[in-house]
Parts: structure tokens; sequence; C-alpha cells
């Protein structure tokens, strides 16, 4: 897979602004809450270096993408929260999770909206405006899709402990030290088993991008760009 420098330089900035307001979001919405976590570890902050991993923002999904993976997947650094001091809790903890694919929502309006503006850049630049703008509508969507998946730490996970009553909400809630390899195991895994035996167990997957292009689709309707 031959990758350029133009390919990265559409999709790096996309991405690091999607992660970046995301993760602020949270520690943004558990201060408002009542925890000031966040806060004191200076994770309420645009500054990308405060959230990016690495390891899971730049080289796992580097290393899919290489590798020719029938999915990207990757995280950020966990924006830490006291759910202790979320006041109410539950709602707390659900308006938490919420904030950042809310935000990812947001960005995605925004980046469909400046398709509109393309035509007063200067020629030269305009291509590259356009393939960012595409690519930020693409991550913020598929970030907030992906993230509601109802598994533990992911935010959608964390909305249904917040919402179910409690005998489904605690079992859910010990699932979160294994969500990443639950997750692991969902998207890859599984897939890659399934390929073994000729069979398609790519659902979850199938699922986020299904979802994703059909919000996509409607954002650019919306927005006057279909």
């Amino acid at each position: 897979m031959n990758i350029s420098l133009y390919d990265i330089s559409v999709w790096v900035l996309p991405l690091v602004i999607a992660i970046t307001f995301h993760e602020a979001a949270h520690g943004f919405v558990a201060w408002r809450f009542g925890d000031e976590t966040a806060l004191r570890l200076g994770r309420v902050s645009f500054n990308p270096l405060k959230h990016i991993d690495p390891f899971g923002t730049l080289l796992l999904p580097a290393m899919l993408l290489l590798s020719g993976s029938p999915f990207l997947f990757g995280y950020a650094k966990p924006v830490p929260v006291d759910f202790r001091n979320l006041k109410p809790l539950r709602a707390g903890m659900v308006m938490v999770a919420l904030a950042g694919p809310g935000t990812n929502i947001l960005l995605a309006v925004a980046a469909a909206l400046a398709f509109h503006v393309v035509p007063l850049v200067p020629p030269e630049a305009a291509r590259w405006v356009a393939h960012n703008l595409y690519n930020a509508v693409l991550i913020n969507i598929l970030l907030a899709v992906f993230n509601m998946l109802p598994i533990p730490p992911l935010d959608g996970g964390r909305v249904a402990v917040g919402l179910l009553p409690r005998p489904l909400a605690v079992p859910l809630a010990r699932l979160e030290p294994f969500g990443m390899l639950i997750l692991v195991a969902i998207l890859i895994l599984l897939p890659l088993a399934g390929a073994q035996f000729g069979l398609n167990l790519d659902v979850v997957s199938r699922l986020v991008r299904a979802t994703t292009d059909s919000i996509f689709q409607l954002l650019l309707l919306l927005t006057g760009n279909a």
C-alpha cells in the first residue's frame, strides 16, 4: 500500500482535532458536573499532546492500515473522571460519556458546512482543504458511532451503565477492565478467524461502517452538499 505525504497531510489534522476535542469535552463536562480531576491534570485542553497516546492513537492505527486490517482501531489517553464526584451521579455519568461523541457530531456538522467556503479558497489550496474537510466529516462521524458501541469503557457502554437498572448496570460495568480485549476480539481476531473458514464474521465493523455511511450521507444532504 502506497501512502504519500499528501495522504498523511489530509488525514492527520482532522484526526488530531477530532480526538483532541472529543477528550477535552469529556473533561469539561465532568468539571461542570462536579469532578475537577481532568481539570487539575490539564486534560480540559485543546493541546493534542495532552490526549494523544503514542501507541493507541498513532502506531496501532498505522499498523492496522499497513497490514490491510478490515477495520481501523485506535484510542487516545482516557480522560480521568472520578465518578463519585459527579452530581447527580447517573446523569453526570451519561452526560460525560455523551460529551465526546456529541462534540464529534458538532465538528462533523461544522466541517460539512465549511464545504461551502471551499470555492473562496485559492485554487492551489482548494483540493487540500476539501480533502481535509471531507475526512473531518468522516472521521468525526466514525468516532461518534464507534464510541457509542455499548461496551465499557467506550462511551456507549458508560451511557448504558448510567441508564440501565442496577441489576443490569453492575455486571456491564464490571466488563470495563476487559473492554479493550473484547473490542480487539470482536473487531480484529473474530473476522480473521472467520476468514480462515470462509465465513464473514466482520459483523460489528460492517454495522459501524453502514451506520457511519448513512449518517455521512444524511449530513451532506442536510448541509446542502448532496
